[in-house]
Parts: C-alpha cells; structure tokens; sequence
C-alpha cells in the first residue's frame, strides 16, 4: 500500500473535522452530503464514530435528530504531523508561548485514551501480570534490575548524557566509571539507580501523589549535582522552544497541587501515569530535572499499582524531546502519548 493510500483515510477525516468547525451542530446527512458524498453514508457513520471516540468531536442529541460539534478536547488531541511541524524554525512555530492553566481541567474531565488504545494496553497489562505469575522471586527480582539500568540509562541519555548502555550496566552494578565521562555523568546514573530502587523498595510512597514527595523524587536524582532543590522560585529557559513555563513560585506550587489532586482522583492507572510524565514536564517545578522526575513519578505510578514499567529504551531522544514540545506549545498529547503505548508495549514484551 503506498503513503497516498495509506493518508486517504486520513484526508476523510480531515475534511470531516474541517466542516463541523465551519458548521457546528451539523447532521451525519449534512456531512455526507456537502463533504463526503462519494463514499457510502455508512462509511460516513464509521468515522464520525471513530473520530468521537478518539475525542476529536461530540455527538448532541440523538437517533436522527444526532448533531455533530468539535470536542472542548480537540486540541489535546488534535492530528499533527509531527515531522512537517517541526519543519518550520523555533520563531516560525505559532504556539501557546505562556503556561495554559486550563489544560488541567481538560486532562481532569477527558479520557486520555481510545477504546482501542485502551485495549490494548489493558491486553499488554494482563500479559505481564500472567508472565510475573510464573516468575519466581529471583528472576523477578533480575527482570526488575535489567529494567532499571535501562531507566537510568535512557533516562540520562534523553538530557544529554553520553555512557553507553554496557558503561551504564558497568557503573551501577561494578561502581566501575568510564574513561573520558565527567564525575556528573555518573552521578545522574548512579542517582537515578537509587531513585528507581526507593520507588521498588516503597511503592506505596507516592500514595497518595504530593508536592512534597514529587520534591523528594527530584532531590534523590539531583543529590550531588549542584542542582537547587525544591521548587524554584525564578524563571527557567527550555531549550528548542518559545514557551516560558510559570515563574510564580506560588502559581508554580498551585499547578502542582491541582495536578496532584487530578492524578489521585483519576481512576485509570495509565491515565495517571501519562498526566504525571507531561504535567512535571510542562509546569517545570525545578531549575533542572523535572523530566527525569517526571519519568520516576510516572514508573512509581505503575510499580505501585503492579502494572508495568516503563524503560524508554529504544526511544530516540530527539523524538521524545519533539514529542514533549509539541505538548508544552500545543497542549497536544498525541505524541507523547504514542510513545508511552509504544514503550509500554515494548517494556511488557522485553522484561518479565
């Protein structure tokens, strides 16, 4: 199947979403009609389904008498090609440049995740749940170490440190540095090992999630890298975008408590874990480390609830850093979220 073929289904919905903008409140006749009238009226019926499920529109009334508008939650979930936004230069991007409170009421009230995607992670969840079943201890315990020098490994390489994998595995379990790296590149491992073993030792800690113990988390992987501690109270730059992050240490403190209170109330574990890797993220609590804390809390949500972790091994770095970006000036999660199912998949199948 060529590229073309495989983006006409695409350009369907496209074309859909773009005259329920224009025509808010129209009929699935209205749209068979004026936008899609050389496909059968039934096909019609399966993407406006496909696309409410997926959030991008809502359904008013029902039966004939069904309309169609443009979901409150479209722009968390709105299609981006990642690749052409990117094409355009830091300055060229039209985006979100100050911190959106309102994104929290949206991730509060919305479903993060598809029936589909839904489904397949809760299939990938009681795969592993079996697989651990049959584990004894030991090997558990083996499986559990493999995964968290991935962690530190990944986790480290994402914000620019350059061990390689096998001098990871060295490091963390010979204590043996390697030649030609800095002494901070070996304490970001060494304290991300002893971040991911707190959270395996007590994964209850973050029950329920606070402020206190998210500045926990970060103080165990900033221990020893001249890194301030607790939550800052001047402005941060990020690097690779326009979006300034709140300066407020009181707003600042405010975010975090919302979010923390979202995350407690939700129900679904991996719409906890998603929140707390793109809200760290995006509020930026501390002058440095706020994705590595970000990526503990949001493992320690897992551990917590006996679900998978999350290693981000074959992640590539530049994608997960477009793919949070494209969240902090768009308030779109579609591609962080396609990494967390694709790691989530990945980790089920590698580990236990």
């Amino acid at each position: 199947m060529s590229h073309k073929e495989k983006d006409m289904p695409k350009e369907k919905e496209s074309k859909i979403i773009s005259f329920i903008e224009q025509n808010p409140l129209c009929s699935s006749s209205d749209i068979h009609k004026k936008v899609l009238n050389e496909v059968s009226y039934a096909t019609v019926k399966r993407i406006l389904s496909k696309l409410a499920s997926e959030n991008l529109i809502n359904k008013k009334g029902q039966g004939k008498g069904t309309k169609y508008i443009i979901s409150p939650y479209y722009e968390l979930f709105k299609p981006i090609q990642i690749e052409k936004y990117y094409e355009k230069e830091i300055d060229e991007r039209i985006i979100k440049e100050n911190y959106n409170p309102q994104i929290l009421e949206i991730l509060k009230d919305c479903t993060l995740f598809a029936v589909n995607e839904s489904g397949k992670l809760q299939s990938l969840q009681n795969k592993f749940s079996k697989n651990i079943a049959q584990l004894t201890k030991t090997e558990y315990n083996k499986e559990f170490e493999r995964l968290s020098i991935d962690l530190s490994w990944k986790s480290s390489q994402i914000e620019g440190n350059t061990y390689s994998l096998l001098e990871t595995e060295r490091l963390l379990k010979e204590k043996e540095t390697a030649s030609g790296k800095s002494k901070e590149e070996a304490i970001m491992l060494l304290n991300h090992k002893d971040a991911i073993d707190f959270i395996i030792e007590t994964p209850d800690y973050l029950v329920p999630l606070t402020i206190s113990k998210i500045e926990d988390v970060h103080s165990l992987l900033t221990k020893d890298l001249n890194v301030n501690r607790n939550i800052r109270t001047r402005r941060v730059g990020i690097s690779g975008t326009n979006y300034r992050p709140i300066d407020n240490e009181f707003q600042i403190r405010e975010a975090l408590l919302n979010m923390c209170e979202i995350i407690n109330q939700k129900e679904d574990i991996f719409e906890k874990s998603l929140i707390a890797l793109g809200l760290i993220s995006y509020i930026q609590p501390f002058i440095d480390g706020n994705k590595r804390t970000a990526r503990i809390v949001s493992n320690a949500i897992l551990i917590n609830n006996k679900h998978c972790p999350i290693s981000f091994r074959t992640v590539d770095s530049v994608e997960y850093k477009k793919a949070m970006l494209l969240f902090y000036e768009q308030n779109n999660i579609i591609a962080i979220k396609e990494i967390f199912i694709n790691q989530f998949e990945f980790a089920v199948n590698t580990y236990f």
